[in-house]
């Protein structure tokens, strides 16, 4: 059996998370091959995300340095890669979770929706919501019962996982929380109920990190690095202020959190995730006054940073940077040793040469581009 790249397929890696506007979950076969080629121990994932990536290279053996600056990631990877105890015993602790009674709490309050007879999913306040009240009801006496359960950290890491895995296949929304749908969604009919997450037992030693990962890099000492950072908008008309990556899953950052904080807007966001407070250097609009966009410069400390031989970049065509400015920063710091692009429309991956050919098709479609540098 051949995979995306026409090259013998590795077993199928297994792994779990949310739906979220970056993942790779598609492009989890070739970037695993690319990998799998430098026969590396360690690699560092920048960008973790949902941590499926993550996931993917400690199912195979590596040792793994995980890293992502939202606090919901952090508690997936430390969930996934470093929960200890037995099935069994983090099982007993979700059969409790799902054994309570529902109740009325903030959740309920700010996230909660009543089914009236025209299935509209909107609130007491007018707004919309992306819970059915018994859901949200159902996350209230959860979250609570978490916190008054004094729980180790590794038992909290994996009930919170659960609790948000379950409450994404129950909500009303397009896949993520700064707009909810008019109407109830099918699957916002379910009942919330915990799953015990697939936890990786890959007997190695992993580091998760809640940090910048520009600054990070300078320290950390891996084989491989995999690059994922946010693509912004290559959308001159966008504006500067617009919805970014973690304003989209602020709901997540809360259930973790617990913190009851500050809500505005119809999505009922925090206020610590509004589009002027949480945005990334790799989203930023602005041009220097070289008249290139601020973010090449930072993807050029990024990788000057980098102390791994071989770093792997994920990049979109919609990304901010042009394909001239990537390509210069890329020759500029290293060897391009392999290169694959990926038609999303066409649902094809190809193999190329590292040529200036390339900056052609750039903009003719919705590409993904990886590229393995050897520094």
């Amino acid at each position: 059996m051949l995979d995306l790249l026409g090259n013998p397929s590795k077993e199928m890696i297994t792994t779990e998370g949310i739906k979220y506007a970056g993942s790779k979950t598609k492009l989890l076969s070739p970037i695993i091959e690319l990998v799998s080629r430098l026969n590396p121990r360690s690699v560092f994932d920048g960008f973790a995300g949902t941590t499926r990536v993550s996931q993917a290279f400690a199912r195979l053996g590596y040792s793994v340095i995980c890293n992502d600056k939202a606090i919901w990631s952090k508690t997936f990877a430390e969930c996934y890669l470093n929960a200890f105890r037995t099935d069994e015993h983090y099982q007993a602790i979700l059969n409790h979770l799902n054994n309570l009674k529902p109740r009325h709490g903030w959740f309920s309050e700010h996230y909660g929706g009543e089914v009236g007879a025209t299935n509209s999913s909107y609130g007491l306040d007018g707004l919309k919501k992306p819970f059915q009240m018994p859901n949200a009801n159902k996350l209230d006496a959860i979250r609570d019962e978490i916190d008054h359960m004094n729980l180790e950290q590794d038992e909290k890491n994996v009930a919170i996982t659960s609790l948000i895995l379950g409450l994404e296949p129950v909500d009303s929304t397009l896949g993520h929380y700064v707009a909810y749908l008019k109407e109830w969604s099918p699957r916002s009919y379910r009942k919330l109920h915990l799953e015990l997450p697939q936890i990786v037992r890959s007997g190695k030693s992993h580091l998760v990190y809640n940090d910048d990962t520009v600054e990070l890099t300078k320290n950390v000492d891996s084989d491989v690095a995999y690059f994922d950072p946010p693509y912004g908008s290559n959308n001159e008309k966008m504006p500067p202020s617009r919805v970014r990556y973690e304003s989209y899953y602020h709901l997540w950052k809360t259930v973790i959190l617990n913190d009851q904080p500050t809500l505005f807007g119809a999505a009922k966001r925090r206020t610590d995730c509004s589009d002027t407070a949480c945005g990334s250097e790799f989203e930023e609009f602005r041009r220097g006054s070289n008249g290139k966009c601020l973010v090449v410069g930072v993807i050029d400390r990024l990788i000057r940073n980098t102390l791994s031989p071989y770093i792997l970049l994920s990049y979109s065509s919609g990304g901010r940077a042009t394909a001239e400015e990537l390509s210069e920063v890329l020759q500029n710091n290293g060897d391009v040793i392999e290169f694959v692009k990926i038609s999303h429309k066409k649902n094809v991956m190809s193999q190329m040469k590292w040529t200036n050919d390339w900056l052609s098709d750039y903009k003719k479609e919705n590409f993904e581009y990886l590229f393995l540098l050897k520094k």
